[in-house]
């Protein structure tokens, strides 16, 4: 009964959010991921498949496994979608800074990959009005593991209260209850079990960019910011106090980013 509140809240949360900010229809990115597939899948429940519009757009480091899973996971929810590479806006701004004696390299590069496909999103919302969905968790926007006006845009987040362990835990969820009804599993398996990762460079993987594996990562800051914990009872739990500290620090160093996450619904703690 926990991840059925839990969903209800995330899927009644936006469908009160784009109903009354006059919308009647959503765009989301596509990426293959878990965040963008559970995120979809809240999408259809709240709305309805022909209100849903996903985007899929792959760049310099987009694996085609990715295309395939997000394609399954749209052809599962009956929905439509458009493809738009951002390889060609990404080399533009590069060569446009080389232009200028600048490089774009690294975390930057990385950045405006991101950013390149929230122009993409915003520009199609603009052109027919469809309300762009936010596809982060809270996780990752704790810790600033996200592009300020690159995946952290959007109107609203439907997954934004939970913790990256539970996005995982609510897919599965989500899956069986299909599979209970006798119909076709919504997200792809393929989608659940590979390693999560933004694709923003050669073989990145998100846990690796953390530092750290989510189950651990999401303990250290329920505690953190649930609980109230100090670093201190933390440690004395057995948490190592290289890892609270750092945790506790990119909390609190990314607090900035902090104010520009898109709302998103009251769940059950």
């Amino acid at each position: 009964m926990e991840n059925e509140a839990t969903w209800q809240a995330c899927v009644q949360g936006l469908e009160g959010y784009v109903g009354q900010a006059g919308f009647s229809e959503v765009v989301i990115g596509l990426s293959g991921g878990i965040d963008s597939a559970l995120a979809a899948v809240a999408c259809v429940d709240a709305l309805g498949a022909d209100a849903v519009h996903g985007v899929m757009l792959p760049g310099p480091y987009s694996s085609g496994h990715a295309l395939r899973d997000a394609q399954e996971l749209a052809e599962n929810l009956g929905i439509r979608t458009l493809t738009i590479p951002i390889v060609g806006p990404f080399e533009a701004f590069r060569q446009a800074f080389a232009d200028a004696g600048q490089t774009v390299e690294g975390v930057a590069a990385e950045n405006t990959q991101a950013r390149c496909r929230m122009v993409c999103l915003m520009a199609l919302s603009n052109t027919h009005g469809w309300l762009l969905v936010n596809t982060g968790n809270k996780s990752e926007s704790l810790v600033g593991y996200s592009t300020l006006y690159g995946d952290m845009a959007g109107a609203f987040a439907p997954l934004g209260g939970l913790y990256k362990t539970q996005v995982y835990e609510l897919a599965r969820w989500r899956n069986a209850a299909e599979e209970a009804q006798g119909h076709p599993l919504l997200i792809p398996q393929a989608t659940i079990e590979k390693a999560p990762s933004a694709e923003l460079s050669p073989g990145q993987t998100d846990e690796e960019g953390l530092g750290m594996a989510y189950p651990a990562l999401d303990r250290i800051l329920k505690a953190l910011v649930e609980d109230g914990q100090g670093v201190e009872e933390l440690c004395a739990q057995g948490h190592a106090e290289e890892e609270v500290q750092r945790i506790a620090a990119l909390v609190k160093a990314n607090a900035f980013k902090h104010t520009l996450i898109p709302p998103s619904p009251e769940v059950p703690k």
